[in-house]
């Protein structure tokens, strides 16, 4: 049986208690593959309830039963993990390998890695005469993107497990599919009912019902900035804890000592997977203003070696972007870019030639921008990356954190000190020196307004911890 048209609740599959249904499209056609229903804000005090009743047992469950039950899920993953890969590529127009090798495999890493964690976080800790108790906040709302689907239901979920957290998930209705078979692996490891809740819906109306929901003690939104504003303005009836993952415009710096072909590759390449589509990505290239010819030409060879087709496609390299909406907003910032007097450099508005239908964009890059242009401080989240000319080192440093943003930002050197003299001073949850490997034990949010509170590792399960202090514990 699939369960596109249920939620799963109290350790079931449910029909929702107003049926009603919603298209999910497939971006590289543009077409209806399969509907999901969404819920209703009777469906979210349904599951609340259950969240609530669980947490009387879970949230005082042992280490050990934690960890056991993430190697559960952790091998009931694994068996699916192909399966989440096609889904995610089918929904969000993902090159299939790459969201089988890449996007699903964040759920694998998650999951390894905060099985580490728990087996030797300090829960409890005597100072002085005083306990401190590191405990469950609570029942806890989830609410995860279409971008990195998986990734943000695993960073999100699984800590919040091993904090003994129970939980109600609202994937993205635009990428829903992932989150069933999340939801079906769940189910396969046992997980105690009550614990894990899952309902798919709108933010305008399931999102919106959890966010100000009594009977929820916490709120974890990973999204837009416009959107995570709604959901702490919701939030703050209840006083409850916010934590946020939001937009970026991530700078990208590279030094005067760098290898512009490596650094200025590796920079288009970073920027154009997932088709742009990363909070993280680096969409602001400063170069200096007297290699700016240099980089442009390297930029233009790189960003036409993208291959844009068929997700299903083995050689292609950039799929669809997500939607309608989103293909038409890249269109018109490319436009904008343009009327605005940004050089073309490659790409630009319009489907790449050899495709006609499906929200395809051409890699497209900007050279010769400024700082206050549409283009340079908006959020395109496409595969639109912008060149800015700099001076001196005073002048990039100025202008990089010159964004409303601070999720992520770049530093390219060939002298690791002057790299790291320059990230100290980024405005950035995230610094990123020579392209290195992620790293999920390193904490991941923002500074401004991309966000507040952290995720991955520790950081992400001391999210849903409170903490206790119990004085006079122990005799002085």
């Amino acid at each position: 049986m699939t369960h596109e048209q249920q939620f799963y609740i109290d350790g079931q599959w449910v029909d929702p208690i107003k049926p009603r249904l919603l298209d999910v499209i497939d971006p590289s056609t543009e077409e209806a593959y399969t509907q999901i229903s969404i819920g209703s804000a009777a469906d979210v005090d349904k599951a609340v309830a259950a969240a609530q009743r669980a947490l009387v047992s879970f949230g005082r469950s042992t280490r050990q039963e934690r960890i056991d039950l993430l190697q559960s899920i952790l091998a009931e993953y694994n068996k699916r993990r192909n399966d989440v890969g096609d889904a995610i590529s089918r929904e969000m127009g993902a090159p299939v390998q790459f969201a089988r090798d890449i996007q699903a495999g964040r759920g694998t890493a998650h999951l390894e890695r905060m099985i580490e964690v728990l087996k030797t976080y300090p829960f409890e800790t005597v100072e002085g005469t005083t306990l401190i108790a590191r405990e469950p906040i609570g029942v806890c709302g989830l609410i995860t993107p279409w971008n990195w689907p998986v990734n943000q239901i695993a960073c999100k979920v699984v800590p919040a497990i091993a904090a003994g957290c129970t939980m109600i998930l609202k994937p993205s209705e635009e990428a829903p599919i992932d989150a069933i078979i999340w939801s079906e692996i769940m189910h396969a490891a046992g997980t105690p009912k009550g614990v894990y809740n899952m309902i798919q819906g709108t933010g305008a109306e399931v999102g919106e019902a959890m966010s100000s929901h009594p009977g929820i003690d916490m709120m974890s939104f990973t999204g837009s900035t416009r959107a995570g504003i709604r959901v702490a303005q919701a939030a703050a009836t209840t006083v409850k804890r916010v934590a946020q993952e939001l937009g970026g415009k991530s700078a990208n710096i590279l030094l005067p000592d760098v290898d512009f072909q490596t650094a200025v590759t590796k920079g288009i390449n970073s920027m154009m997977v997932n088709s742009g589509q990363s909070c993280t990505a680096p969409s602001r290239m400063f170069v200096p203003a007297d290699r700016q010819d240099e980089v442009k030409a390297i930029a233009k060879a790189a960003a036409e070696k993208f291959v844009v087709g068929n997700p299903q496609d083995p050689k292609t390299r950039l799929g669809p972007v997500v939607n309608e909406a989103q293909f038409n907003k890249i269109q018109g910032l490319i436009q904008k870019g343009i009327d605005e007097g940004a050089e073309l450099v490659t790409g630009g508005v319009g489907r790449p030639e050899n495709l006609n239908r499906g929200y395809y964009v051409r890699p497209t890059v900007f050279a010769n921008v400024r700082n206050d242009m549409t283009i340079a401080r908006e959020e395109i989240f496409g595969p639109v990356i912008v060149i800015l000319p700099y001076k001196d080192e005073a002048e990039v440093i100025q202008q990089a954190n010159d964004t409303v943003y601070g999720l992520a930002a770049y530093v390219q050197s060939s002298d690791l000190e002057y790299a790291r003299k320059v990230a100290s001073q980024m405005r950035a949850g995230n610094v990123h020196i020579n392209y290195p490997m992620g790293d999920t034990a390193a904490p991941f949010g923002g500074y401004k307004q991309s966000g507040n509170g952290r995720e991955y590792g520790k950081w992400g399960m001391e999210e849903f911890l409170e903490t206790k202090a119990v004085i006079g514990y122990k005799a002085a």
